[in-house]
C-alpha cells in the first residue's frame, strides 16, 4: 500500500508532501491502471471534482493539469 495519498482539504501527498498526486503516485496510477487508462481517467476526474471544491482558488486550469493533464 501507498503512503502518497491525498491529503485534504490541502490536496498534499501524504508520503512526501508535495501536491497531490505526486509524482511518485503518478509513477503508482500509472503502473496500477496500465490496461485500464479510461478507469484511470474517472478516477482522476473524480479526484479533480473533490479537489475543485476544496480548492477553490487555485485556477481551473491547473488543477487539470494537476489531476488529469499528465496522462496523456
Amino acid at each position: 500500500m501507498t503512503s502518497h495519498l491525498a491529503i485534504t482539504p490541502g490536496w498534499t501527498c501524504g508520503g512526501c508532501g508535495a501536491d497531490w498526486p505526486c509524482p511518485t503516485r503518478r509513477q503508482e496510477l500509472r503502473a496500477e491502471y496500465h490496461s485500464a487508462p479510461v478507469s484511470l481517467a474517472l478516477y482522476l476526474a473524480a479526484q479533480l471534482v473533490d479537489a475543485a471544491q476544496d480548492l477553490a482558488h487555485v485556477p481551473a486550469g491547473h488543477l487539470h493539469y494537476r489531476c488529469l493533464g499528465w496522462t496523456r
